[in-house]
């Protein structure tokens, strides 16, 4: 039996404006012009193990596993979308090995992920913790009864251990708080639906203390970005 996913919100959520500044993105809502979360952890990033990276395989090719990277992300993310909302891809057709590639990938989470998915309030949701940051998630709803940010990743290869995704945590902890702040819920549960080139599917459950580690981590990132 297919699994069925509600797509309703309880939730009005407000649009906002992006940017471009000084190299990074900011939101802009009404009167205020606040970083975006990805900004954020970029700029407070320890850069040593990306520089030893590029050094490594060189600049050029640094460049091509990246840009390959975000556009094979990008795909994904716009096939989960629409079958999130519209519950059918029946019209997609990949064009280049790498669309095929991102298909088989989204597929793979929608196989894997999307039956704990029990309800969807939005797709890549605009949110903004007054004064501080913004920035968009994924997805907002319930996995397996539970509010939830949850978010889609696509990786290279599968991932050892959670150490390496502690900046994603950080995100998901990230938006968490600031829908907390605006509409007054107590979301403490994010998910990440991981799947690899090879579509490896991994799924990563932030909750309990772990996540109260990663709010804590992520508002040391964000003070220590506005000493910037």
């Amino acid at each position: 039996m297919k699994h069925e996913i509600l797509y309703e919100s309880p939730y009005e959520y407000a649009d906002l404006t992006q940017e471009t500044e000084d190299g990074g993105r900011i939101y802009v809502y009404g009167e205020e012009r606040l970083p975006s979360v990805t900004t954020i952890l970029s700029g407070t990033k320890d850069g040593d193990s990306i520089k030893k990276w590029i050094e490594k395989v060189g600049q050029e090719e640094a460049d091509r596993i990246r840009n390959e990277a975000a556009a094979r992300g990008s795909e994904m993310h716009a096939i989960l979308e629409q079958q999130l909302k519209e519950g059918d891809i029946w019209d997609y057709y990949p064009e280049t090995p790498e669309k095929k590639r991102a298909y088989k990938m989204a597929c793979t989470i929608m196989d894997q992920g999307f039956p704990s998915i029990d309800q969807v309030y939005g797709c890549e949701v605009p949110l903004y913790y007054p004064g501080r940051y913004a920035g968009t998630a994924d997805v907002i709803g319930k996995h397996l009864g539970e509010e939830a940010i949850m978010d889609f990743k696509q990786t290279n290869i599968p991932k050892k251990s959670r150490r390496y995704v502690w900046d994603y945590f950080q995100q998901l902890a990230a938006y968490a708080t600031a829908h907390n702040a605006l509409h007054g819920t107590e979301i403490k549960k994010g998910v990440i639906m991981m799947c690899s080139v090879d579509c490896f599917y991994q799924e990563f459950v932030l909750e309990g203390r772990e996540f109260e580690r990663a709010v804590d981590a992520w508002n040391d990132r964000v003070e220590r970005f506005s000493l910037l």
